[in-house]
């Protein structure tokens, strides 16, 4: 059987068989327990009532193979310790009474990984936590291949947890081109349900999803880098105000001189630069310097 990932997975096949119309045996059984009935209360020969209570005993051991299936909801067969397929179809139906079931549930489940201290991939502690949307695909290997699915998801979840978590750091400080546990979650969250579903394969479960629900650095180093991002949002800040500024000021002198409003000698246009320059970037009222003229004695 192949995985989703195209890979030939080793472990047991799953096999898809169909049970009897539940319906019709119940007639049936109900049919032979009324005759049986008869044949016990009724007199007449030993023969007769030993028959009617032989045919009690069978109805009422025929019985144990009826059972229900809900939507979404499979039954593993077993016949003395050999597994003869799985039942996948809701209904009511009637299989073997010395089949033993065991019914799984195909539903979609939900599971929060505890929240995990982890090293980033630049060293940094940091807090993660996952939620997993996961289903049984596999009934067969989610019985006879692992001891519990669950425990078994639940396991093999934090340790992928913790090896994406590794490998990818908090945040991409310089701006580079790698994907970051904070900026990316989209990629994150399909490197995180890659990585899972690879670890829970041999169980027979299925990913729909996986993403991050908690992510901070640690208690140790919170205060810390907290300061650091209130840095690097300043200068970022910064950088837009010195663009923005430089522009206005390019537009403002190509304006005086296009349009010969004034003609300024290279000191001028350095003093009006200057001044320009003060009062946009200034978080306070500015208060410009205006050059004088000076005349000859």
């Amino acid at each position: 059987m192949e995985n989703r990932s195209g890979s030939k997975a080793i472990g047991t096949d799953e096999q898809i068989i169909s049970g009897a119309n539940g319906w019709l045996m119940l007639v049936l059984l109900i049919a032979a327990l009324l005759v049986g009935i008869f044949l016990v209360a009724t007199p007449g020969m030993p023969v007769k009532i030993i028959a009617g209570g032989v045919l009690l005993a069978i109805a009422l051991f025929f019985c144990k193979g009826l059972f229900t299936l809900e939507p979404n909801q499979a039954a593993v067969m077993i016949f003395f310790g050999n597994y003869v397929g799985t039942i996948n179809a809701s209904g009511f139906f009637w299989v073997n009474p010395f089949y033993s079931r065991t019914k799984v549930s195909l539903r979609i489940n939900n599971w929060n990984t505890p929240v995990l201290k982890v090293n980033d991939e630049r060293g940094s502690p940091i807090e993660i936590a996952a939620v997993i949307a996961w289903r049984i695909h596999d009934t067969a290997r989610a019985v006879f291949d692992v001891e519990s699915a669950m425990n078994y998801l639940q396991i093999q979840s934090e340790s992928a947890v913790r090896q994406v978590a590794s490998s990818h750091a908090y945040d991409d400080a310089e701006g580079g081109q790698r994907k970051s546990l904070r900026t990316d979650l989209d990629a994150i969250a399909a490197v995180l349900r890659e990585s899972i579903q690879q670890h829970v394969d041999v169980a027979g479960i299925v990913i729909e999803e996986a993403k991050i629900a908690h992510l901070a650095y640690a208690p140790e180093i919170a205060n810390a880098m907290l300061r650091r991002q209130q840095a690097e949002a300043v200068v970022m800040a910064r950088q837009k105000l010195v663009d923005g500024a430089v522009g206005m000021v390019e537009v403002a002198l190509k304006r005086l001189e296009d349009q010969q409003i004034v003609s300024l000698t290279s000191d001028q246009r350095a003093v009006l630069v200057t001044n320009m320059m003060t009062v946009l970037l200034s978080e306070s009222g500015a208060q410009p310097v205006i050059q004088m003229a000076q005349t000859n004695q």
